[in-house]
């Protein structure tokens, strides 16, 4: 039951703060990016799910409901690894709309 709870809790999660996110990014790349970047969204989409997700390892599967044995952090190394990929993620379709003009 705690597996169930902690599933449905990892949905809720990634599913408000993606959306929550998401939307920033829409506001973000339509006012300074503008239409040519649209095609490159996804980019950041996958960017802010993979910071999420390294939050969730990092911190937040500590605090649920699941109590078993493989919990632990993400090495320091990786951690730094994913936070740089998803930040190049985000502001790539920034670039990529600069480099096609």
């Amino acid at each position: 039951m705690r597996v169930l709870l902690e599933l449905l809790r990892i949905i809720c999660i990634f599913g408000i703060l993606a959306g929550v996110l998401g939307g920033m990014l829409d506001a973000f790349y339509d006012a300074f990016v503008g239409t040519e970047a649209t095609a490159y969204q996804w980019l950041g989409y996958v960017g802010v799910l993979v910071f999420l997700f390294v939050l969730y390892r990092n911190h937040w599967q500590f605090s649920g409901w699941y109590k078993g044995k493989a919990r632990e952090k993400l090495s320091n190394l990786v951690t730094r690894m994913l936070v740089r990929t998803s930040i190049i993620l985000v502001i790539a379709p920034t670039f990529i709309d600069v480099i096609r003009r």
